[in-house]
């Protein structure tokens, strides 16, 4: 049987920012149903890896291909509405809202026509706790909740839905339990395995090798800005992948740098050196 088409491919990418190469050759596939767990240490390369993916950075070479075909975004918002949802490491989510209102920010629905159009919020509120609860979170119910008095693992499940909710079709996951304790934890990677059951392509970027191993299909362990190790579940045990995590030494410093350099000159790269 010829293999399937993966939701998303990334051929040979590079990501150079002036002279400092980042990311080195970078291929990586991941089908519909799948879980790509990509592993590394702090400073390994995932933070660019993602805002390429999400469209943040462009590739200096190589290829990002949808379904098949390559595709180039220019800004974030085209990744988005390509189908390809980032949900970073502290949810995504407002605080300060109420779930409904953080579920709908931007597309809040309304009701009444021309002037008189009005923020919907018995309408948000169910379409948010509806979907909330067929991921699973039953302990949510009241739409008008703040989401600041959910857990952290309930923050998270909760831009997840609203990333599926909206049409996702690739899920990238930024840490995404690196903050919580071991049931909220738990909590999240139930939501991943829903997510994976309801055909999405995810991408789980993490360090901690037990929660990839619980949820993942494929892994690849990236040091140093290259894939440095690409396997099935079952290939490697769990001490062989945190052996070939310690075999990296850390970009922090340099991601670190350049994006200061960038925030500091109007998202201009650094200069060659000469």
């Amino acid at each position: 049987m010829a293999d399937k088409t993966p939701v998303i491919e990334l051929r040979n990418v590079d990501k150079s920012f002036g002279p400092i190469d980042v990311l080195h050759e970078i291929s990586l596939k991941v089908n519909e149903g799948e879980v790509l767990c990509l592993l590394g240490d702090n400073g390994a390369g995932k933070s660019t890896l993602i805002k390429t993916l999400a469209g943040v950075h462009q590739p200096t070479r190589g290829e990002i291909l949808l379904d098949g075909q390559p595709v180039r975004f220019s800004r974030p918002k085209q990744a988005q509405e390509m189908g390809i949802a980032t949900v970073h490491q502290f949810g995504g989510t407002f605080p300060l809202m109420s779930i409904g209102r953080s579920f709908f920010a931007g597309v809040e629905p309304t009701r009444g026509w021309g002037p008189f159009k009005v923020y919907d919020r018995k309408t948000a509120n169910r379409i948010a706790v509806e979907a909330v609860q067929n991921f699973g979170i039953t302990r949510i119910d009241d739409g008008d909740r703040l989401v600041g008095g959910l857990s952290g693992g309930e923050r998270q499940s909760l831009a997840i839905a609203r990333a599926v909710h909206f049409g996702a079709r690739v899920l990238i996951l930024d840490e995404p339990t690196a903050a919580l304790g071991v049931k909220q934890a738990a909590h999240v990677l139930r939501i991943v395995n829903e997510a994976k059951r309801r055909g999405l392509a995810v991408i789980f970027i993490t360090h901690q090798v037990m929660h990839a191993m619980a949820v993942g299909d494929h892994f690849a362990v990236l040091i140093r800005g290259a894939i440095a190790a690409d396997f099935r579940k079952g290939e490697k045990t769990r001490e062989e992948i945190a052996d070939l995590m310690a075999g990296g030494e850390s970009m922090a410093d340099l991601e670190s740098s350049i994006e200061g350099y960038m925030e500091s000159h109007d998202g201009h790269v650094p200069p060659p050196v000469h």
